[in-house]
């Protein structure tokens, strides 16, 4: 049975750690909220630049343009892993790691076998969990998210685009968490390329006038859609991130206060035991006197 300075040791511990998960959830909220308001405003012009990708690929050859045009058998794939550079927020590394691996080994086992799956990781946890286990990784952004800045997502959209180009692969994917809300994050998987557009939702059939021609125009807007998303991307699981690690933090503190309410109680109960066994000392040794 533990003593009363045990009790009282780990009591001052869970009592300095619950300040410090406090504390977390603190700074994960007031950093959410930033990152959410960034995320949120992304939304509309990724979803309009991709809308207006889309009414352009009906007017022009899309297969003039390598980036839209499909290949015949796909034996390469490249993985874009977005995860965050530091732990403390949960399953939210763990969740989107086993996606990941699960794209890999079910919806591209025969390509894994064959060694025709590469990956660039945007975050350490992702890049050092695939790393030690011998994936082959392109390239790692570790640190991506303590800066996050617009440069990190273009050239990393650049990298996916010289590799796809250059025939090093035939297909990209995005594996991210999408923030949803604050205790729903949404595991998303998605196709970057070839880019495959669709018939936007709100096209009602309008024409317009393209100068100087659409097939220009597709042209220089193709990369500042990849640039675009891959930002969204990143905003999205900044967001998440922080939306994970304030719930986690929030969590450690109600179990620290759980913990403490529970060792208050041990710390009672041992101290009653001891002023009772003092007490039946002293009557005993009273009683010896006497006799």
């Amino acid at each position: 049975m533990p003593t009363l300075k045990d009790i009282r040791i780990r009591l001052k511990g869970i009592k300095s750690t619950q300040q410090v998960t406090k504390a977390m959830k603190m700074v994960a909220a007031a950093k959410l909220r930033r990152a959410q308001d960034r995320a949120i405003q992304a939304r509309p012009y990724a979803r309009k630049m991709k809308d207006m990708l889309s009414s352009l690929s009906t007017k022009v050859d899309t297969s003039l343009n390598p980036l839209l045009s499909p290949r015949e058998e796909v034996k390469k794939v490249l993985v874009i892993l977005v995860t965050s550079d530091r732990g403390l927020c949960g399953g939210f590394n763990t969740n989107i790691i086993k996606m990941a691996q699960r794209v890999i080994h079910e919806d591209y086992a025969d390509l894994y076998a064959k060694g025709g799956i590469t990956m660039i990781c945007a975050g350490a946890r992702g890049s050092d969990f695939f790393r030690k286990r011998g994936y082959n990784i392109t390239a790692g952004y570790p640190g991506v998210f303590q800066n996050l800045d617009f440069s990190k997502a273009r050239e990393i959209a650049e990298t996916a685009s010289k590799m796809y180009l250059s025939g090093e692969v035939d297909r990209v994917v995005l594996v991210y968490n999408e923030f949803k809300s604050v205790l729903a994050p949404n595991l998303k998987t998605e196709q970057l390329l070839p880019i495959t557009p669709e018939k936007a939702a709100g096209d009602t059939g309008s024409e317009y006038l393209y100068e100087p021609s659409p097939s220009v125009i597709i042209d220089v807007l193709v990369p500042k859609h990849l640039n675009t998303q891959l930002w969204r991307v990143m905003l999205e699981s900044n967001a998440a991130e922080q939306a994970a690690r304030m719930a986690a933090m929030d969590s450690a503190t109600e179990n620290a206060k759980e913990l403490i309410r529970a060792l208050n109680i041990s710390y009672n109960r041992a101290r009653q035991a001891a002023i009772t066994k003092e007490l039946s000392e002293i009557v005993a040794g009273a009683d010896a006197l006497k006799q």
